[in-house]
């Protein structure tokens, strides 16, 4: 019975600092693309609504990520809480084990992790899709707002573009380079002194081209280079309805889409590499969140800790600065065919795991 009480009294406290976690972690990585979006608005024109749904998508597509995040800050915090008011020397007052007191982080831990796992495969994906479906709407009708001056873009009709200025209210590029590997055997390279955006007024993204002046094409065939000059080359794209938008990235990919592809029998080594790599990385982020929570407990339980208030948001962020650092050296691993994904993508999750035992172990004492 007391048991009962204290885990609804630890969850009660919880679960509402976890939802403020998720917000809190969603504004901050919103606040990182703000600039870019205002300037869709601003600059670009483009519809409000359509950057706010591309904010719903992006805040969506994010949550896998931030599940773990928020379920640390969320234990820690409580836990460290109750451990500064001397609530833990209480519960063990009245006859409660360490078992029970980590009860409440461990089922906080499952119910979110199987969430997180739900959400990783099919809501995610579905929410990254769409992001690039309408971020490819809102780029065909409005060219200009994939493109940065004096920066690489890759998201403009599938081609890599630079330009060392570009006005996208006239839709004027100056010192435009392009490069065009949709044919992976002859690839093609772009240069020109200047570009101009041309649309349908009546087909806006439907009958779209790029007209280059004064420049050259380049075409690498079998070890054999080929060089055009022209004073005029006019580029044509692609009707985006006609084809189909563009194809899933890794991110969007379901988990019927990712078994679909591991079951073809033609898929390259590489690609099949990237999505065991998708695969593996969705299931570790959701163990994570089992394995954050049993760290914040084991280190909020920590009954010495009587200035803890202070010291647990701290604490919270460097763990998850580790993790992330640790993370991305294992993807990057797992991408470059270092290491296996199913062994890359777990070396985070194992060394949590190691230091989760050690905090249990602690607290225990």
């Amino acid at each position: 019975m007391r048991a009962s009480l204290m885990i609804r009294y630890v969850l009660g406290e919880m679960i509402p600092t976890f939802l403020l976690g998720v917000f809190v972690f969603v504004f901050i990585l919103l606040m990182l693309q703000v600039l870019r979006l205002t300037e869709f608005v601003l600059v670009h024109g483009v519809k409000f609504s359509s950057v706010a749904l591309m904010m719903a998508y992006m805040s969506t597509s994010f949550l896998p990520i931030l599940f773990p995040m928020s379920l640390l800050f969320t234990v820690l915090l409580t836990y460290s809480r109750m451990s500064a008011d001397s609530e833990i020397v209480a519960f063990k007052a009245v006859g409660l084990n360490m078992f029970s007191i980590v009860t409440p982080a461990l089922i906080l831990s499952i119910l979110v992790s199987i969430l997180s796992l739900q959400t990783s495969f099919h809501i995610a994906p579905w929410a990254n899709r769409q992001f690039e479906l309408l971020f490819t709407k809102v780029g065909s009708a409005k060219p200009g707002v994939t493109l940065k001056e004096g920066t690489f873009s890759d998201g403009f009709f599938d081609l890599v573009v630079y330009a060392n200025k570009v006005d996208s209210n006239r839709g004027l590029m100056s010192q435009v380079f392009i490069y065009d590997e949709s044919n992976k055997k002859t690839p093609v390279t772009i240069i020109a002194r200047e570009g101009l955006l041309l649309q349908d007024a009546e087909h806006p993204g439907r009958k779209a081209s790029l007209r280059l002046l004064d420049g050259s094409l380049h075409r690498t065939s079998e070890g054999r280079h080929t060089k055009i000059n022209f004073a005029t080359y006019d580029i044509f794209f692609s009707d985006p309805a006609a084809e189909g938008f563009r194809n899933k990235s890794p991110q969007s990919l379901t988990l019927d889409d990712i078994n679909a592809k591991l079951k073809d029998t033609q898929l390259k080594e590489e690609e099949r590499r990237e999505v065991l790599t998708e695969y593996h990385r969705r299931i570790a982020v959701s163990v994570a969140c089992l394995l954050f929570a049993l760290i914040g407990a084991g280190l909020g339980t920590v009954t010495n800790r009587r200035n803890s208030k202070g010291g647990g948001p701290v604490l919270c962020v460097g763990l998850i600065v580790v993790y992330w650092i640790l993370y991305v050296l294992s993807e990057g691993a797992a991408r470059k065919g270092q290491l296996p994904p199913a062994v890359a993508m777990w070396i985070p999750d194992s060394i949590f795991f190691v230091a989760s035992i050690f905090s249990l172990r602690r607290a225990w004492r």
